[in-house]
């Protein structure tokens, strides 16, 4: 079962805006997009920071990492430049204003949760138990936030703090065992990289009952040809390629 829209904005807005970022949210809007995907670690104080890698060197500046950094001076950091000059200054989003934003204008959320090294667990239950307040009295599960992520112990943390909202496992290619690392942790749905998916595997994973999301989709051809196997939802660059309504 796959309750939500089918064409999801990659890291906010794709290739039309740094990663990440309020400006992608903004990029994501303007091309009609509703549903996005970003990743959020944890910072050295303990606060959920939307940011994909762990170590500063290509969407910020200098050295040094994520896990090493308090969330204020992260915050503090540009994530703009990186992408080009009209967007120096665009700063690194805390989760809490970013999901708020997103609550604040309809747009359905993919969080990944993304564990620096070693950070697994807290991870998982920092970002559950803080979307679980956010969401607080939300009963629509389209309207619930999809924790997913690789990291199957940053899951089980999640569940553990918030076992109503919605899980999704992700995987580079499927492994023999994904069916039974899925109904281990109970997800709703299996995100995979398109690349390695065969219309048998998507028939596969829909024939056991979960819902299939593939990434990162930048091509019209390619995405046609998934959702002619049944794939749910299409996570892309290409926003500006690709419209919300694609078939």
């Amino acid at each position: 079962m796959w309750p939500y829209l089918t064409m999801i904005a990659h890291r906010g807005g794709g290739t039309t805006a740094p990663e990440n970022t309020f400006a992608a949210l903004a990029a994501g809007l303007r091309h009609g997009y509703h549903a996005v995907e970003f990743d959020v670690m944890l910072s050295r104080d303990g606060i959920g920071v939307v940011m994909h890698d762990p170590d500063f060197g290509r969407t910020l500046p200098g050295q040094g990492s994520i896990a090493t950094t308090d969330a204020a001076a992260i915050a503090a950091m540009d994530a703009g430049s990186w992408f080009g000059p009209t967007f120096a200054g665009e700063p690194v989003p805390l989760f809490v204003p970013y999901a708020e934003f997103c609550k604040g204008h309809g747009i359905w959320m993919n969080v990944e949760i993304k564990p620096a090294p070693g950070h697994d667990e807290a991870t998982g239950r920092w970002v559950a138990e803080t979307a679980r307040r956010l969401f607080a009295g939300e009963s629509d599960l389209a309207k619930l936030p999809l924790l997913s992520s690789f990291s199957a112990a940053a899951l089980r943390a999640a569940r553990a703090a918030a076992p109503e909202l919605p899980r999704a496992i992700a995987f580079g290619a499927l492994p023999p065992d994904w069916e039974a690392q899925a109904r281990e942790l109970g997800v709703l749905s299996v995100h995979v990289d398109h690349r390695h998916l065969t219309a048998a595997q998507a028939a596969a994973v829909k024939a056991a009952g979960f819902g299939l999301f593939c990434y990162t989709v930048n091509d019209p051809a390619r995405a046609r040809t998934l959702l002619d196997w049944g794939v749910d939802a299409i996570c892309t660059d290409r926003i500006d390629l690709l419209p919300p309504d694609f078939k």
